[in-house]
């Protein structure tokens, strides 16, 4: 049972994906007692392509420095021997990709010291549950309430267990509970995701298939732009399958309510890219796709991420695009963050004393230091699409212009970033409860 003094807190966190178990690597590292709360029946074995950046890595080493040894295991960059320091090659989605382009070979966009890594959502998965006790962890629990009283919260489930925490972390999507206890009192118009006019058809295919449509274009990653449509490709599975998003740029709302993904027919699939210039590869590689319209979504505003003993990591707190594939990465540094300030109020040196002043302290910190980076990398996503789609009002449907921007350190405040300092910057108002 938990308490509301330091020595009995302890924490709830809901949503055991990428983001959830991170934040549990954290907490499991430095002691302090928490259990995750999962809606599913068991740890997810679905999902395609995930990296995280030089800012996620270095979180994850952060976290748990046995990590990464284990990642560098599943994940693969570029077909050697491509420079592994290349984010993405851009080409055009129309008839002959720009193959003959002035600007083709010199189309590229990443850093000197970005390390190109992507892996399996799958393997990822496995590596961290590695790191958490499985008794820390409760299957078949979906959060259906959320009450707060003045010296705990109380978690109520589908089942009708109701649990008790010191503190509660929402890591439960997009469609989050949690943000909905957070923001429905004060700002009720941010809890529900917002349609960002865009969908995708996506797939995973082995190698051998991506050869014989795409040839060596597999070797490297890609992001084909052009007018409304875009397509996204890179290695997954060590090498061994292709990853690949089809995008459209969509002006009209989603069609319904209550869910992020529509099964279409193939011949719906096939008509969002007929007559638009675009080259017959992209309809073979779209062949191999499920014929399911996959919405973006997105938080456009939080005006906070906590609300008295209960706060949001992840895509419960900024859900954005997937355009500058950072939301991983942004989740991981909520993880680093939060990991850090519930360890200083776990460890503060005066057991007796109540949680109510360092957790209001801790979470004031965690917000101030994540909310604004996270909602910069939200809107610099939103501006990443436009200059795919070439609809962008600087860069419109000019390669070079696009190029321009992207490699001229477009990424480098989001990538290289002084995490420890983030630390010392939100933990700070706790050492001053610990002071007073």
């Amino acid at each position: 049972m938990a308490g509301d003094e330091i020595k009995d807190m302890h924490v709830a966190i809901v949503g055991a994906g990428i983001v959830g178990l991170a934040l549990a690597m954290g907490l499991h590292k430095k002691g302090v007692p928490f259990t995750v709360y999962e809606a599913a029946s068991g740890y997810s074995t679905v999902g395609a392509g995930i990296g995280f950046g030089p800012n996620g890595d270095l979180a994850l080493s952060m976290i748990e420095e046995g990590f990464l040894s284990h990642y560098e295991r599943v994940c693969v960059g570029h077909k050697p021997p491509a420079p592994q320091n290349i984010y993405y090659e851009g080409l055009l989605l129309e008839d002959g990709l720009g193959l003959k382009e002035s600007w083709y070979g010199n189309s590229s966009w990443g850093h000197p010291d970005y390390i190109r890594r992507a892996a399996h959502r799958n393997a990822v998965l496995q590596i961290m549950t590695s790191f958490i006790p499985i008794e820390k962890v409760r299957f078949s629990k979906r959060l259906t309430d959320v009450e707060q009283l003045p010296d705990k919260v109380v978690l109520t489930f589908a089942d009708g267990e109701v649990a008790e925490a010191s503190v509660m972390i929402g890591a439960d999507g997009i469609k989050s509970v949690v943000r909905e206890h957070i923001l429905k009192p004060s700002h009720p118009n941010q809890v529900d995701p917002v349609y960002a006019d865009s969908y995708c058809y996506r797939g995973v295919i082995s190698i051998a298939e991506a050869k014989e449509i795409l040839g060596d274009l597999t070797d490297v990653a890609k992001m084909y732009l052009g007018d409304h449509r875009c397509c996204v490709t890179y290695l997954i599975s060590g090498g061994a399958e292709l990853n690949f998003l089809l995008c459209v740029a969509d002006d009209k709302p989603w069609e319904l309510k209550n869910a992020v993904s529509q099964k279409v027919s193939y011949e719906t699939m096939m008509a969002d890219f007929k007559g638009r210039g675009v080259d017959d590869r992209f309809f073979r590689l779209l062949s191999k796709a499920n014929p399911i319209k996959w919405g973006l979504f997105h938080h456009r505003d939080t005006s906070t991420y906590y609300r008295g003993r209960v706060a949001l990591v992840g895509d419960s707190a900024h859900a954005s695009l997937p355009f500058q594939a950072a939301g991983a990465g942004q989740g991981l540094e909520d993880a680093l963050v939060l990991s850090n300030v519930l360890a200083e109020i776990f460890n503060a040196p005066k057991k007796d004393e109540p949680l109510e002043a360092y957790i209001s302290a801790g979470f004031a910190g965690y917000d101030s230091v994540r909310r604004p980076r996270a909602q910069r990398q939200h809107e610099r996503a939103q501006e990443m699409a436009l200059m795919l789609y070439f609809q962008h009002p600087e860069t419109g449907a000019s390669m070079e212009k696009v190029l321009n921007q992207l490699q001229n350190g477009w990424f480098d405040w989001l990538w290289f970033r002084d995490l420890n300092a983030d630390i010392q910057t939100a933990v700070r108002g706790v050492h001053e409860v610990i002071n007073t």
